[in-house]
């Protein structure tokens, strides 16, 4: 009798657990989601709760499918957590391809790690899923909460995890005090469908069944990425409230809450400096003479312990410890000009190879690195506070062209630092070899390199000769066989910001013999063979970062007892992604001239150029490997 009454409930049971399952099967995913996808998010809900300026709870669950070792290795099962953000709970549950539970991991199993590690002090821990698949495909549940007193720091919702991953469902929920003026963006969801629902003191969205999208060469993924960013009027730092509307106002709170009173030196160090400066009156000249002091007496150190992750280490500190992070070491620079007359700022900035705005129709708080801003007439003179071999005034690829956040005393202002056109970017070359009948090369070249391309030449500087030998056989000349390097001398010219390279090099086998005929490359110097990948469709528009020109001509001298069966004709090709050039004339009777000059645009391009734009490297890979046929007479 007693079963007869439960059997009804116990069938029950049976078919909600089994639906459960059913949901958690990989295999029930749509056939659509798995194209071009290392992993499927199932279900992604994120609330957060802002009780107050100092109070923020956030709960997390994930519910991921993962069809590969790539796709789980990206997904990054973790969770910070410091004096001021507390992890309550951290859970990980592991299903199977058919949806059966068959691993639970609980927040005692994580592991945990410091965030410290090489140049960097902090207080922030981590603690992470270490977890080893033992069959793909398989499912992750993964649930957290974290509390937080930091409300400065709202996580934006990014529905799409990353690359090669789908969403089947994304859930953002916030809750707030409305009298802390919440405020939110949407960037680059036209091409998903967000559902909002907003009352007064909630935001709900969803997206659902978002494609997959491809890893495509040049591809600008912070523009095509969508998210939603968040902030408030009224927040509050470890420690430290904070009212900000626009960027002045943020301005003036960092700088006046984060900023002031961190510039003060001893005696000795003020009367060292002006010692230093002596009676220089050129605001450059100065600043110049002070970069240089900071940058022997100096090193990089990461420094992110509670406040002392946004408020600079004190410049006394910096003087008498000989160490400090961005923030530091920039604040310190600062200091010792102030010393001397000369005025500047503290920016914030993303500081990243690929470039990244600090975004100009948002104000939260963005960036991550700190550099110094010296008004000059019109222009800023940017400083590049934590390298030793950096020279002054110069800006690399890290920090070059994107929107900075100049802290003032009258406020923060968003300025972009420098742009390299393409003539500043530049490389001049200029080089000789003969030809000898068995194919072998000897010859030499100097090479002048500024802007960009001395940004990646200078570090040449430090290599030892065998790291040398190594850079140049396999970055530079690959295309020689059993090359020799007789001769590296170089010079870096930091006043100028020029770096020129003299080489002198053999090599057996340059040119190929065929019968009676030599056959080799005009271009032995600089071939340029970066073809981009061929695509059978092209999903996301493309981007080239970065402008440059090249220069070259280069004198050959032929075997004697040949003569010229073929060489390159002329060829000037003009797109909107550049120009190239190139021509090859004889001279004194056995002498070929080689003359080149290749010209990259930067610029923002729709998909649909993207195979005119490989057709345009392609001719340019194509013609520096044009041939020249010598005939034995």
């Amino acid at each position: 009798m007693f079963l007869k009454i439960y059997t009804p409930l116990l069938l029950l049971f049976f078919c909600y657990n089994l639906k459960a399952q059913e949901n958690l099967s990989a295999f029930s995913i749509p056939s659509e989601l798995k194209e071009h996808a290392n992993a499927v998010v199932r279900l992604s809900t994120a609330n957060v709760e802002i009780s107050s300026r100092k109070s923020m709870k956030v709960n997390k669950k994930k519910v991921i499918t993962f069809f590969n070792e790539t796709g789980f290795e990206s997904a990054g099962f973790q969770e910070y957590f410091s004096d001021s953000e507390k992890i309550k709970s951290l859970q990980v549950i592991i299903y199977n391809a058919a949806g059966s539970e068959i691993k639970k991991i609980r927040k005692k199993d994580f592991k945990m790690v410091s965030v410290s590690q090489g140049a960097g002090i902090t207080d922030n821990k981590v603690l992470y899923l270490d977890y080893t698949p033992v069959q793909y495909p398989f499912t992750v549940v993964y649930e957290s909460e974290v509390e937080t007193i930091n409300t400065v720091f709202i996580s934006p919702w990014a529905p799409v995890d990353g690359l090669f991953t789908s969403v089947e469902k994304s859930e953002y929920t916030i809750t707030y005090d409305p009298s802390l003026g919440f405020r939110y963006k949407e960037y680059n969801t036209d091409d998903i469908t967000v559902t909002t629902q907003e009352q007064e003191g909630q935001l709900k969205l969803t997206c659902q069944n978002v494609h997959a999208i491809k890893a495509e060469a040049y591809t600008p993924y912070s523009s095509i990425m969508p998210k939603v960013m968040f902030s408030l009027t009224s927040v509050h730092l470890e420690g430290v409230d904070g009212e900000f509307s626009d960027w002045a106002s943020f301005g003036t709170w960092y700088y006046n809450n984060l900023l002031v009173g961190t510039d003060e030196l001893p005696d000795e160090t003020k009367a060292k400096i002006k010692e230093l400066v002596g009676t220089e009156t050129d605001k450059l000249k100065k600043a110049k003479i002070v970069y240089k002091y900071v940058q022997d007496k100096t090193r990089y150190v990461s420094i992110q312990l509670g406040i002392g992750g946004w408020r600079p280490m004190l410049a006394k500190d910096v003087d008498r410890l000989g160490y400090g992070d961005c923030k530091a070491l920039s604040n310190y620079t600062r200091a010792l000009l102030k010393e001397v007359g000369v005025e500047s700022y503290c920016t914030v900035i993303y500081g990243d190879t690929r470039k990244r705005d600090i975004t100009n129709d948002f104000v939260c708080m963005q960036g991550n690195h700190m550099i110094l801003a010296i008004p000059d007439n019109d222009e800023m003179i940017w400083l590049e506070c934590t390298s030793q071999v950096v020279p002054f005034a110069f800006q690399g690829d890290f920090t070059d062209d994107r929107m900075a956040l100049v802290l003032k005393p009258e406020g923060g202002e968003l300025i972009r630092t420098h742009v390299y056109e393409n003539e500043e970017s530049s490389q001049l070359l200029s080089g000789n070899y003969t030809l000898s009948e068995s194919g072998k090369i000897v010859g030499g070249l100097t090479v002048v390199s500024k802007g960009i391309q001395y940004d990646n030449k200078y570090i040449l500087e430090g290599k030892s000769q065998d790291d040398l030998n190594k850079i140049y056989k396999s970055r530079y000349f690959s295309n020689i066989n059993n090359l020799k390097l007789n001769k590296i001398q170089l010079s870096n010219n930091r006043n100028d910001t020029e770096f020129t390279e003299v080489l002198e090099l053999e090599g057996d086998s340059y040119a190929s013999l065929s019968g009676d005929r030599l056959i080799f490359a005009i271009n032995a110097f600089n071939q340029n063979d970066n073809v981009p990948q061929r695509y059978r469709k092209r999903y996301n528009p493309f981007e080239v970062l970065r402008g440059y020109s090249d220069n070259d001509e280069i004198v050959v001298t032929l075997p004697q007892g040949y003569t010229i069966e073929a060489m390159p004709n002329s060829i000037d090709i003009k797109e909107k992604f550049g120009e190239y050039r190139a021509e090859c004339n004889l001279v004194e009777g056995n002498k070929l001239v080689y003359k080149r000059t290749l010209v990259i645009n930067k610029g923002m391009y729709e998909k649909t150029d993207y195979d005119l734009y490989r057709q345009f490297r392609e001719k340019i890979s194509r013609n520096d490997n044009a041939k020249v046929v010598l005939l034995k007479q």
